[in-house]
């Protein structure tokens, strides 16, 4: 394994473990709150599931709920931050 040496880098740490900085990024969280949007959105066109999952309005599935909600109010604004936000991650990133 070759070491990654330079200031501020631990003797010992790979290459690849060196280059990660940080697991917690602004752009996986907004990958993240996409995806989630954008599946909540998809499950409340689904009669069964919207009536399984989605019907509950407080709590931890209430985020699920107001997920769903969000998507299907401002849809074109999360197909536009869907398409920003993959370009971004294909191309810029």
């Amino acid at each position: 394994m070759r070491s990654a040496a330079g200031p501020g880098s631990s003797v010992g740490v790979p290459a690849a473990a060196a280059a990660m900085t940080n697991v917690y990024s602004l752009d996986g969280l907004l990958v993240f709150g996409l995806l989630l949007v954008c599946t909540c959105a998809y499950l409340r066109k689904v009669p069964r599931l919207k009536a399984w999952l989605l019907s509950e309005k407080r709590g931890i599935w209430g985020v699920f709920y107001k997920a769903a909600v969000i998507g299907t109010r401002l849809h074109v604004a999360v197909a536009v931050s869907c398409v920003l936000m993959a370009f971004y991650v294909l191309v810029v990133k």
